[in-house]
């Protein structure tokens, strides 16, 4: 057996069973292997961004590594920002980069690169195979790798002629580590001291915002007053009705020193202590008040969920969780602006929907508005590299093809990865992208007043207008192979929403909103 066919077989017998990819040359042999391994599916991407943003959206909704196939040193490159947001998300993640054959590389043809250097830079876990005879064994251990707390990305470097040559074949899985239990002296320690301090805040992110985490956590907010927050852009947020509302932290520093003014004392479970997003002239980055205490319940090498739940029982044996209740929101009117959008997305929302928010400024009014909507999985920005909202939701709707995806999508990010759509209409996704237009990086005009930049003249201004020429994003929509709408009216957009989610397969609706900065 070859050694790509070995590595294929492999990664099934792993439950790695759909790789994303964007091939050339030196992986053609792994191309070849599909057809020996039906059960792993390929999926094709025309951009290795999309790829990428693909596989951490498939991770974060099935729990597992999805696998992506990248051409040599300049594919990972490509891939590299949507790994940056899958590696602050901590999801699971099989990178396979080609290379080429290993007694091609003394020549240093052109598309020779330091491979295991760039991929360090997301990877938690990186190797070159050497010999066919290693492959299934390296390919196993990198599920293994992605898999151990704190989940990651493994990056397996496949070298053309490892990929062609016999002599490979498939091994077992092996073993992930998991995530170990809190020790318990430090439970009670911690379960005590809540019922003595006052002004505590418990900041909770990785899996600790699933509806177990949240459930616990509720519990013990309700029976000892704590605060609950949650990390500013969390890989996955459990939200709506029947589960408890938690606040997300401010992404302005401002706003999240407000949040913990007057704050004794920070419980981390799952997330890390919080800091602004970048540096501001004259403004603080650590956002911890000065005098406060930061303590870490659990991190993401630990069991999060189960840390919380012992807590629970040490102090809230009787407490129940405060659920949010349904809301039943009325169909907007007036004029399409931030809010009536925000009020449109919860009035249309399906059950157990998956949302992927890449909405920046146009976005802000969306957690309020679907506190009470019906029951849904929200998906952010981790890690703040835009372009993930199209791809992730690839991703999303290929773990859960039961469920609708709803992309909010801003006009600037989306033109980094709108080859998506593309994806998207070949695999007939059950996705509703709605794409908010407002001609402008307004995020970015926010941020030039924010550093100082006071008075900007016209050539600045220029450099964050997305006008002259006004981008045509349901032309480009239809020619990747997606319906799509524009509508300019709320009642356009409520309608426009309604007929896609009930529509099977991919929809984009361009709503031109004015921008709020």
């Amino acid at each position: 057996m070859i050694g790509s066919q070995a590595l294929i077989r492999t990664l099934v017998d792993a439950q790695v069973s759909v790789c994303f990819m964007n091939p050339g040359t030196s992986e053609m042999h792994f191309v070849h292997s599909l057809d020996s391994v039906p059960e792993m599916r390929g999926v094709l991407t025309l951009f290795e961004g999309v790829a990428t943003g693909a596989a951490d959206g498939y991770a974060r909704i099935a729990d597992k590594p999805a696998a992506v196939l990248l051409h040599l040193g300049p594919g990972l490159g490509n891939g590299l920002a949507n790994m940056h947001n899958a590696r602050r998300a901590h999801s699971p993640i099989v990178a396979v980069v080609g290379a080429h054959a290993t007694f091609h590389e003394k020549y240093d043809a052109p598309l020779q690169s330091d491979i295991e250097s760039v991929a360090r830079t997301v990877s938690g876990w990186v190797h070159t195979s050497g010999l066919p005879r290693d492959v299934a064994e390296d390919g196993a251990e990198a599920v293994a790798a992605a898999m151990t707390a704190p989940k990651q990305i493994a990056t397996l470097v496949l070298p053309a002629d490892v990929s062609w040559s016999e002599g490979a074949e498939p091994v077992a899985p092996h073993p992930a580590q998991l995530a170990p239990a809190v020790p318990s002296i430090k439970v009670s320690s911690i379960s005590r001291s809540l019922a003595s301090q006052q002004n505590t805040v418990i900041l909770l992110g990785g899996p600790a915002l699933g509806e177990r985490g949240l459930r616990a956590a509720s519990r013990i907010a309700a029976a000892t007053g704590v605060h609950l927050l949650a990390e500013c852009f969390p890989a996955r947020l459990e939200r709506g009705a029947g589960v408890p509302n938690v606040d997300r932290v401010a992404y302005l520093a401002e706003a999240a020193q407000e949040q913990f003014d007057g704050v004794t004392r920070i419980l981390l479970a799952g997330a890390v202590s919080p800091v602004s997003f970048f540096a501001y002239p004259g403004k603080v980055g650590d956002l911890v008040p000065e005098g406060c205490v930061v303590e870490t319940l659990a991190g993401l090498d630990q069991d999060i969920v189960g840390a919380l739940e012992a807590v629970a029982r040490d102090v809230a044996a009787e407490a129940e969780p405060v659920l949010s209740a349904a809301v039943d929101t009325p169909r907007p009117t007036g004029e399409l602006n931030v809010m009536t959008l925000a009020a449109a997305i919860a009035h249309t929302l399906p059950d157990n929907a998956i949302v992927v928010d890449e909405a920046n400024t146009s976005g802000f009014a969306l957690p309020a508005a679907t506190a009470g909507a019906p029951r849904h999985s929200l998906l952010t920005l981790t890690g703040g590299a835009i372009g993930q909202g199209m791809p992730v939701a690839v991703g999303a709707a290929i773990a859960a093809p039961d469920r609708r995806v709803v992309n909010l999508e801003s006009d600037g990010s989306a033109l980094y990865t709108i080859q998506a759509l593309w994806t998207q209409a070949r695999e007939n996704l059950d996705v509703t992208t709605i794409l908010i237009n407002n001609s402008s990086y307004a995020i970015l005009r926010m941020e030039l007043l924010r550093v100082g930049a006071d008075n900007p003249g016209p050539r600045a201004l220029e450099m964050l207008d997305l006008s002259k020429p006004d981008v045509d994003f349901t032309a480009i929509a239809t020619g990747l192979g997606v319906s799509a709408v524009r509508v300019t009216t709320v009642d356009e957009l409520v309608d426009a929403i309604e007929r896609a989610n009930s529509t099977p397969g991919p929809s984009l609706i361009e709503a031109i909103v004015p921008p709020i900065a």
